[in-house]
């Protein structure tokens, strides 16, 4: 399958990428710059310079592929990339894979995509998106989305492994749950929506794993020598340090499996435990305090 897809340098979209490579898809890469270009041309893929609010380069472009995934998801660039993508497909049932995110479920113990959504403010924009690529007829759209996600030594993890003097700083008092998912994990799910996602439908990637923040700070303390241990910070200091949205999103709690993906799509995450890479020092690769 050709497949354009955005967001090829970044976090999530390095690792889908990879993945859309190694099962034998045709990728074209939207990147913004030549370094960038050269980037993704050194990973097999053919790099298209521009920017996700060209809508004429989109249109274009989407002439061109089967298929569509859109990992770099923007306030700014969202409107204009899928309405372009939207045009060009119109009529043709070719998929449109969209990234959405797991705080739009707010805090809940058990999340499906049947939960209610309750969007923080940061990421209240991502509702108009979702909903157009979701609602659109004559296209086979469907959203991902990631919860929180970890692996190749990034992620949201690293706030807490970046700020570990006089012990691991917790994000509030860290008895809150993230429900996580391995990036590389996650890549699979995003291919196997392309492939066979249905259409006007939400795939939540979690593996199953929801540590508490607390867990993955005491984890990180014994893994790499944090002799302090962990500390907490009330949710107005949290608040102080990240900023009120930020911090709002971060101080959710949230779990859930990810069943939906597993039963309809086979996806089958593999990777190990958040918790253990870190209780056992294999996540960052060196000490937290040589960093």
């Amino acid at each position: 399958m050709k497949v354009l897809l955005t967001g090829a340098t970044g976090y999530i979209g390095t690792s889908v990428l990879d993945r859309l490579l190694a099962e034998g898809h045709a990728v074209t890469a939207l990147v913004r710059d030549a370094e960038k270009a050269r980037a993704v041309e050194e990973a097999g893929a053919t790099a298209l310079v521009g920017d996700v609010t060209d809508a004429t380069l989109i249109a274009e472009a989407a002439d061109e592929v089967d298929g569509v995934i859109h990992t770099a998801s923007t306030p700014e660039g969202d409107a204009a990339f899928i309405d372009a993508v939207l045009g060009a497909f119109e009529g043709t049932g070719k998929p449109v894979v969209h990234t959405g995110g797991i705080w739009s479920y707010g805090s809940s113990d058990d999340i499906t995509e049947d939960t209610a959504l309750d969007r923080p403010a940061l990421t209240a924009w991502r509702g108009a998106g979702e909903a157009r690529v979701l609602g659109a007829a004559g296209v086979r759209g469907t959203v991902v989305a990631p919860a929180t996600v970890y692996g190749r030594g990034g992620g949201l993890v690293r706030l807490l492994t970046d700020e570990t003097d006089g012990g691991v700083l917790l994000i509030g008092d860290g008895s809150q749950h993230w429900t996580t998912v391995d990036v590389d994990d996650l890549a699979a799910l995003y291919v196997l929506a392309l492939e066979k996602g249905g259409r006007g439908e939400t795939y939540i990637g979690a593996s199953g794993q929801n540590p508490t923040v607390r867990e993955l700070g005491e984890a990180i303390a014994a893994g790499y020598g944090v002799t302090e241990g962990v500390r907490a910070e009330s949710v107005t200091e949290t608040r102080e340090r990240l900023g009120e949205a930020f911090a709002d999103a971060l101080l959710l709690d949230e779990q859930a499996t990810g069943a939906k993906a597993r039963a309809e799509l086979g996806w089958a995450p593999t990777a190990r435990p958040l918790v253990a890479q870190l209780a056992e020092g294999e996540y960052l690769g060196e000490s937290v305090s040589a960093r």
